[in-house]
């Protein structure tokens, strides 16, 4: 009972935050959100006329220039939040606690730390796919659907002709890296973390396709057969004896991947995965993998010693093993922030963290009614304004619940530091009671 008091007092207080938190600072993130979106418009648009003057490979750059710019305001719209923030205030000036002053870092280090993270975001809960439909209908508009006019074709094996941008980019970071390590420079630090961001776009955007194809290829082969006609007998033997062991296999695997998983992909996962990234950009970092798992459960049971000395290796050994940081040193350290900030959400406590789904799950609910509810108020109007009034009402609603979403997740940050420092508080108050009760006992 004290867990669903707790519960609800707790989603009263973040639900308060939240439209507090929104109405503060409305007008400086929707300029962020504003300066997004057109930056995106423009860009989506310039691509469509370099495709269509012969220059597909610098119109698909300039694509994933306007998606970056889109995630990049996302970042300043985190930003914005934290002046309005009152108990994360405290725990910033605390030096025990894992949090820092955003508005002390550049938005380029915000950016070197986010950047990464958020487009495996963008790609993982189906943002990129809509920035995708997006260009492809507009593509359609512009061009119509004659032949020659598709943009960005990677069906077909048409992906094989993105590898060597993404090797290029790949080279190019490092060699920016290498510049930048012997002359240090902002304009470096930019293009290096924009190069690395449009490889893992591109990398994310192609990573399908060539999925596709090579299960078209092992589908084809001899062996790929042999298995699916054992199988096949599997079944026939099961359903033979009144035992549908394997159909039954195939039937919990549909519900889970149909039923469960959306369920947990929208509810969970996506809310969680946005909070880490607000955490991230209030601070708190980890610069090495161990941290990452320092004070764990699973440090412990290492034995505190994350990093095992590892025999000597002969110099051919060790320059193979070093072949893939060559190119790919540095990206995964991106990625430890986020990591630890998810540390930092579990130790929270499972009631908090399902308030803020639940919370995050009622404004996915008040984001389609209100998009439902635009259309029908805008109403009808022909036939050549079916994509422009669809177009009204997505800016009206992305410009009033986008930032509600932003302002959701910074005044759940908030919340999580206070009640980590209730949780921490009350775990040394019980650890010091039984301290005490057992002193008498052992005297």
């Amino acid at each position: 009972m004290r867990t669903i008091v707790d519960g609800f007092r707790e989603m009263v207080h973040l639900i308060g935050d939240t439209f507090r938190l929104w109405w503060r600072n409305l007008l400086p993130m929707a300029t962020w959100f504003l300066a997004g979106y057109v930056g995106f418009k423009i860009c989506l648009e310039s691509a469509i006329w370099l495709d269509e003057h012969a220059h597909s490979s610098i119109g698909v750059g300039v694509f994933s220039a306007g998606v970056l710019i889109q995630i990049a305001a996302y970042v300043g719209m985190i930003r914005t939040c934290a002046t309005s923030l009152y108990r994360w205030r405290d725990a910033a000036s605390n030096q025990a606690e894992e949090t820092s002053d955003p508005t002390q870092q550049g938005l380029m280090e915000l950016l070197a730390v986010t950047l990464l993270p958020l487009v495996a975001v963008w790609s993982a809960w189906g943002f990129l796919e809509d920035q995708l439909q997006q260009l492809s209908i507009s593509n359609i508009v512009t061009r119509g659907m004659q032949s020659g006019a598709t943009f960005f074709e990677l069906g077909g094996g048409a992906w094989h002709k993105y590898l060597p941008v993404i090797v290029i980019l790949l080279v190019l970071r490092r060699v920016i890296q290498a510049i930048d390590d012997r002359w240090p420079s902002r304009p470096a630090k930019f293009v290096q973390v924009w190069a690395e961001a449009f490889f893992l776009l591109i990398t994310v955007v192609v990573t399908p396709f060539a999925i596709a194809d090579g299960k078209n290829w092992i589908r084809s082969r001899v062996f790929w057969h042999w298995t699916l006609d054992r199988w096949g007998g599997l079944k026939d033997f099961f359903e033979g004896i009144n035992v549908p062991i394997p159909a039954g296999l195939e039937f919990l695997w549909g519900f889970f991947w149909e039923s469960l998983w959306p369920l947990f992909k929208l509810g969970v996962a996506e809310p969680l995965t946005w909070l880490a990234i607000t955490t991230v950009v209030f601070g708190h970092r980890v610069l090495s993998s161990g941290g990452v798992f320092r004070g764990t459960r699973i440090e412990r049971r290492l034995g505190g010693q994350l990093e095992v000395e590892a025999p000597k290796q002969n110099r051919v050994v060790a320059l193979t093993n070093k072949a893939p940081n060559l190119l790919l040193g540095g990206l995964r350290e991106k990625f430890y922030p986020t990591l630890n900030a998810f540390r930092l959400l579990v130790r929270v406590g499972p009631v908090f963290l399902g308030v803020v789904c639940m919370v995050y799950t009622f404004w996915l609910l008040g984001s389609d009614w209100a998009f439902v509810a635009l259309q029908r108020a805008i109403g009808i109007h022909g036939q050549r304004w079916g994509l422009m009034n669809h177009e009204i009402a997505a800016l009206v609603r992305d410009v009033f619940f986008e930032t509600l979403r932003i302002a959701l997740l910074a005044a759940a940050f908030d919340l999580c530091i206070s009640v980590g420092a209730e949780r921490r508080a009350e775990a040394a108050a019980a650890e010091a009671d039984a301290e005490k009760n057992a002193a008498p006992a052992s005297v």
